[in-house]
């Protein structure tokens, strides 16, 4: 008796477990520092003003001592935002650091090794990659193949610090001129090729549309490999709404893939900028909630 009801206990443990709703995927709401106005403080009242969860910064970090981090950290926590990412080579054009040059590897991995000590004091997840440029004279089959071999290495350096690189292409027919990794369709492949759990793919829905189009179809393919997606409409890189983009829709793929990770906006306001971010989150908000 005792065996028949441990067992249908099993049965109905189990069933219930089967039943039971998964977790719903967590969509953070962020955005990309660089676009607002102000001091680093200012901007981040606007984006507290503005309903984001969280921030991204470039190299405002850069020349931070260890008090000033914990001042800034703790501001950001008071406005209960988080700080998610940043970036490991923030002045690539200006420095020896492509990921697509065999002789600049070395400086390339040793700024993302500096940018992981921000990361761990910062209490940040993840530090953007990005390429380079194109190598006049060099074949396009081998700068590829050195940017692969250059995002394994720092794959595994992102494994021992437990952090998230993820690497973002920029469209060059507008913004980057001669920028190696300019599509979501190769970073796709690429993120595969380096078959790295610390390693994913920063999805920019702006510079996708610039370089190729077919966002919507690329998203959804790339979903389980995407840890940010960032938001701008086109032409401006302005407000999601005043171009040719239909982002309610963007937004209904994104929750449909059950996408779990920041949808962050990096766009240039056209009026106020807390009105315009705030309007933005909330119509963001409201489509994946729906």
């Amino acid at each position: 008796m005792e065996r028949r009801t441990f067992v249908k206990a099993g049965v109905a443990a189990l069933s219930l477990a089967r039943s039971a709703p998964a977790t719903a995927p967590k969509i953070t709401s962020s955005v990309m520092l660089w676009t607002l106005k102000g001091t680093f403080e200012e901007k981040l009242n606007v984006a507290a003003q503005s309903g984001v969860e969280s921030v991204e910064l470039v190299a405002e970090h850069m020349e931070w001592s260890d008090a000033e981090i914990r001042e800034m950290k703790k501001r950001a926590r008071d406005l209960h935002l988080g700080m998610d990412t940043i970036i490991a080579t923030p002045d690539w054009k200006k420095r020896p650091v492509s990921m697509v040059r065999p002789e600049q590897r070395d400086n390339f991995l040793a700024d993302v090794g500096k940018a992981m000590v921000f990361a761990q004091k910062m209490d940040v997840p993840q530090i953007i990659l990005m390429s380079g440029d194109e190598v006049p004279g060099a074949t396009r089959e081998a700068q590829y193949a050195c940017l692969l071999e250059s995002a394994k290495r720092a794959g595994d350096l992102a494994a021992k610090a437990n952090l998230r690189l993820i690497v973002e292409p920029l469209n060059s027919k507008v913004n980057h001129k001669d920028f190696f990794l300019t599509t979501c369709v190769e970073g796709l492949k690429l993120i595969k090729q380096v078959d790295n759990p610390h390693v994913k793919l920063l999805f920019d829905i702006y510079h996708e549309q610039v370089q190729i189009g077919n966002v919507t179809r690329t998203l959804t393919e790339a979903a389980p490999h995407v840890a940010v997606y960032h938001i701008a409409d086109n032409p401006g890189r302005n407000d999601p709404g005043t171009g040719e983009m239909n982002y309610a829709n963007i937004y209904k793929a994104i929750k449909q893939v059950g996408f779990n990770g920041y949808v962050t906006m990096e766009y240039l306001p056209l009026a106020d900028q807390t009105a315009s971010l705030t309007k933005a989150v909330r119509e963001m908000k409201a489509v994946l909630a729906a």
